[in-house]
């Protein structure tokens, strides 16, 4: 078995809270992960129309709101082209946090997660201030720190339109407490420029994530060549670990799957990302059929046991749950 770069047990971060079981990036699903063992949990950030930060997978709401029903915002609801893709709905930054509060979660994915939707109307849209209460909170409680992992979602369009998410997000940081290499804090892009500008503004962990196809949107705008696959590359990494901790990639990175969605040989990333000095943090972990390998139908601790043993440090979870039963079995 490879070990952990730090040679310590992986990290288990609930992926938008326990989004398997609750409605996902509410205070209920990120209050179950840490009940299900969770270390850290994990809010996609977008800004509203005044700047603050909530907890969002998208800054389009239809999908994740009951928006729809709410005739007073009719009128709000355009068209707009999100990182080269034209989106229709309604949009968090032509919100007030005051107007979004009166909006209620539903599941996002019904027809796989039909028992979330017993929590559909039930549960607002959290701040990021309002998440870091809560795993204060339960920090205390349980007598164990539970970190965050927020994302910046967009941060080019978001800069585009002058709600630029950083700087809002190292003052609460900051204001919180959130300080040093060793906070309980990891800051995730898909972009690059973003995290390499947060690198000389703030000691805390930043983490490049990487997709298995295309590349960072900021350098689709820049004219930038480079694709994902090139920052994986053992230059790539060196030049990742220049402004960042870790990288947070998709895990057939690590172990492709052929057409038939069966996996094939894992790659070197892991060691080589080890040796470049950088963690790495797999995405996404889920249990039902649709989402696994065909090597692990019906069996995802399977898939569990797979990457623990190729060295990974830390995984991203629906079921933080069975993640941290499985992670207790290989260490």
């Amino acid at each position: 078995m490879t070990t952990t770069l730090q040679d310590a047990s992986p990290i288990i971060i609930a992926h938008r809270g326990a989004s398997g079981y609750r409605p996902e990036h509410t205070l209920a699903a990120y209050e179950l992960a840490i009940a299900l063992g969770a270390d850290y949990i994990e809010p996609d950030l977008v800004s509203t129309k005044d700047g603050i930060l909530i907890a969002r997978h998208e800054n389009e709401i239809s999908e994740t709101t009951d928006i729809a029903i709410h005739t007073e915002f009719a009128h709000l609801q355009t068209t707009k082209i999100i990182d080269g893709e034209s989106k229709t709905g309604w949009f968090t930054e032509d919100f007030t946090l005051t107007e979004l509060k009166t909006l209620l979660a539903k599941e996002r994915i019904p027809q796989l997660r039909s028992q979330n939707t017993t929590y559909d109307g039930l549960l607002e849209i959290p701040t990021l201030q309002e998440i870091i209460n809560l795993v204060r909170v339960k920090s205390g409680e349980i007598n164990r720190t539970i970190g965050i992992y927020p994302e910046t979602k967009h941060p080019t369009y978001f800069q585009s339109i002058g709600l630029a998410l950083e700087p809002p997000l190292l003052a609460t940081l900051t204001a919180n407490g959130y300080q040093g290499a060793n906070a309980p804090v990891f800051i995730q892009s898909f972009e690059v420029g973003n995290l390499q500008d947060l690198s000389t503004k703030t000691d805390l962990p930043l983490v490049q994530l990487l997709n298995n196809s295309g590349k960072p949107y900021d350098f689709v705008v820049s004219g930038n060549e480079q694709t994902y696959a090139d920052l994986v590359t053992a230059s790539g990494l060196a030049e990742i670990a220049k402004y960042a901790q870790a990288i947070g990639i998709h895990k057939n990175l690590l172990v492709p799957r052929d057409s038939n969605g069966k996996l094939r040989s894992p790659t070197s990333l892991v060691i080589d990302a080890h040796a470049a000095g950088l963690l790495v943090h797999a995405w996404t972990f889920r249990n039902e059929d649709c989402f696994l390998p065909l090597d692990f139908q019906g069996n995802p601790q399977g898939e569990y046991e797979l990457f623990f043993s190729l060295g990974v440090d830390g995984v991203f979870s629906d079921y933080p749950d069975t993640a941290a039963c499985h992670r207790t079995l290989q260490w």
